[in-house]
C-alpha cells in the first residue's frame, strides 16, 4: 500500500482539506485499499483538534465528508512511515527537509507541483479566509497527484 501524508502549518486547514479530498477521489476510483492518506501539521497548536470550520464548510459544499479529522503534528516517524510527503507550501517544506535528516525514505513534494492550473505554495485560509480558492488549487493538484501515483506506483 502506497502512504501518503498531507502537511501544514497547524493541520486544521489545508492539509486536512487536502485529506479529505484525496480521500474521496480514491473512494471515486476504488483506489481506497491501494492508497492510505493522512495529514498532519509543523506546529502543535491545533493537536487533536477537529478542521476549522470554514474547511468542514466547503468540504460539504461539495459533498465530501470531512470524517472524523483531527489535528496532529509531524513526527519524524512520518518521515520513514510515508512513501510521499506532501506540503503545502514552501516554509513547510523547509521544514520537513530540517526535521528528516538521514533518516528520511518518503518522496517530498509541494502540492501544487502536481496542479494543471496553479504553482508555488497554497495559500493558508486560516488567515486569508479564502476557502473556496484553496479547495479549487487542492483539488486541481488531487487529481494530478492521483494521476502521478497511478503511473509512478502501476496502481
Amino acid at each position: 500500500m502506497v502512504k501518503v501524508l498531507f502537511v501544514c502549518l497547524g493541520n486544521i486547514c489545508r492539509s486536512p482539506m487536502a485529506e479529505a479530498i484525496f480521500r474521496d477521489k480514491l473512494k471515486e476510483e476504488g483506489l481506497e485499499d491501494k492508497i492510505f492518506v493522512d495529514s498532519a501539521g509543523t506546529g502543535s497548536w491545533h493537536v487533536n483538534k477537529p478542521p476549522h470550520e470554514g474547511t468542514i464548510k466547503v468540504l460539504k459544499k461539495y459533498q465530501i465528508d470531512p470524517g472524523h479529522l483531527r489535528g496532529r503534528q509531524v513526527s519524524r516517524e512520518d518521515l520513514t512511515t510515508f512513501d510521499y510527503i506532501i506540503s503545502m507550501d514552501g516554509k513547510n517544506a523547509s521544514h520537513l527537509q530540517n526535521l528528516h535528516g538521514a533518516e528520511q525514505s518518503a518522496a517530498l513534494y509541494q502540492l501544487l507541483d502536481f496542479a494543471s492550473k496553479h504553482q508555488g505554495d497554497v495559500p493558508d485560509p486560516f488567515f486569508t479566509g479564502n476557502f473556496d480558492e484553496v479547495y479549487d488549487m487542492i483539488a486541481d493538484a488531487a487529481n494530478g497527484l492521483l494521476q502521478y501515483l497511478k503511473e509512478k506506483e502501476r496502481i
